[in-house]
Order: structure tokens, then sequence, then C-alpha cells
């Protein structure tokens, strides 16, 4: 069966941050993920895992100064001491929560500076994260959402993965759907390199089933392919988050 993660950070925004834990959990889901936890104590994170009957399947490295700009910090050169200071953050986090992937975001850089950073970052991070069993993920984002982002190509990202032992790719359909298109066969070749997936509609980032691309294909070439790791449902509701909630009960078993 396909395993759906809400996304907090995007979902049932009405209510306040720790309560979606027990809303996601009502409206059927078993795993979690959002994008950071850090303003948050690790030890009441666990606990409304633990309270809801969920798993935190995935956060984002600390990202720098959000409301500065800073989108990530491995491809930033100049900041390499912050990025590892970030590492060490990440992976308390990803004790306490038992989480198994972490996001690296790249930040918003560019250039030959920002390529070695950028992989001299994150042999850094895969080192340090081995030996706790945590996966170091990298992401392509689109420009559009995010001006100026390193990592904006989906084969660049097969390539570093290529290069940095123990990076994975973390295949988000809208971003790829907004990058490049031709979705399923990106899907084909880059599975063997997969170990998460989000999803929403394009363009707008709604739910997956509105919009241009047919959720139901695009599911069932996953299903095809032998995923079976996390989805995570990273898009921003219409309405309320379980009244938008029927593209997912509708397809029944993975």
């Amino acid at each position: 069966m396909f395993r759906f993660a809400a996304n907090l950070s995007f979902q049932f925004g009405d209510a306040a941050f720790m309560d979606r834990f027990e809303r996601a959990a009502k409206a059927g889901f078993t795993g979690v993920e959002y994008l950071f936890p850090y303003e948050h104590d690790p030890k009441e994170l666990a606990a409304r895992l633990r309270d809801n009957g969920l798993e935190q399947v995935l956060f984002n490295m600390p990202p720098g100064d959000w409301r500065a700009g800073d989108r990530g910090l491995a491809a930033v050169q100049g900041r390499e001491a912050e990025f590892r200071a970030s590492v060490d953050d990440a992976l308390r986090y990803a004790e306490a929560l038992a989480c198994p992937r972490i996001h690296v975001m790249a930040g918003v850089a560019g250039g030959p500076e920002a390529e070695a950073a950028y992989l001299a970052n994150l042999e850094y991070a895969a080192r340090r994260f081995e030996p706790y069993g945590v996966t170091p993920l990298i992401e392509p984002i689109n420009r559009r959402d995010m001006p100026g982002y390193f990592l904006a190509d989906f084969d660049d990202a097969v390539e570093v993965i290529a290069a940095v032992a123990g990076i994975r790719l973390q295949f988000d359909i809208y971003h790829r759907q907004i990058i490049h298109g031709d979705v399923t066969m990106g899907l084909r070749s880059m599975m063997p390199v997969v170990r998460h997936m989000q999803i929403a509609g394009v363009p707008d980032r709604h739910e997956p089933d509105i919009g241009e691309l047919d959720v139901r294909h695009v599911l069932g070439t996953v299903r095809e392919l032998g995923y079976d790791g996390w989805i995570g449902c990273e898009y921003r509701p219409k309405g309320v988050t379980e009244d938008g909630l029927s593209w997912m009960r509708s397809l029944g078993p993975g």
C-alpha cells in the first residue's frame, strides 16, 4: 500500500503546529514530515508522535536565516562552520524523533565555488550521519518557487549522488514537473536512488488531483516500480485539509 505522510508545515494550517499531529492521525496518516523542527523542544515533538501513533519520516536541516533569504547552507561558500554546526543540530533532533532521513538544503548560490562547497559539505554530512543510520537527501527545487536555489536540476542531482557516497534523492513530483516535466520517465530512470518522495498538484501546489498531472497515472508508475517508501503530502490544501483528502482515500490499496 502507499504510505502517505502528512506535511505539517503545509497541511492542517488552521491549527496550532503542535495540534496538527492529532489532526493528522485522525485523518488516517501514520507518518508526518515538516520543514523544520528547531523551534520546538525535541522531547515535546517526540511525545506528540508517540501519543498519536505517528512516525517522523523526514525534516530539513537548519536553513540558516530564513527571514534574511537563506534557503540552506550546503552550497554557500564561507559558511562551512555554520553548516557543520547545523549537522549536529539536525542529528540531535533525528535521534530524539527516530527520524531516518534528513533533507540537506543546498541554499541560494551559484558558480564553481558553490559547487565545491556543496560537494565538500555533503561529504561531511554523509560521514556524520552514517553512524546514526540517517540518510542525507538532496532535492532539486524549482526556481519559480525558490529563486536562485543552487540545486534546480534532477540530472545534476543524480551526478552529485554518483560523486558523494551515501547521498540519496528526494523526488518531489511537483518540482519535477515544473523543472523538467517527463515525470514518468524521471521516476523510471531515478528510482534506484530515490529514498523519499513528495507530491502536490501543479501548477498551484494544491491537492494532487487538482491541476495538470494525472495523480493516478503517476502513482501507478510509482507502484509499478516497486517503491515502498513514504510519499510526503507537501501541498497547500484549497480548504480544510480533511475535506480535500478524497484523492487519497479513493486510491485504495497501493
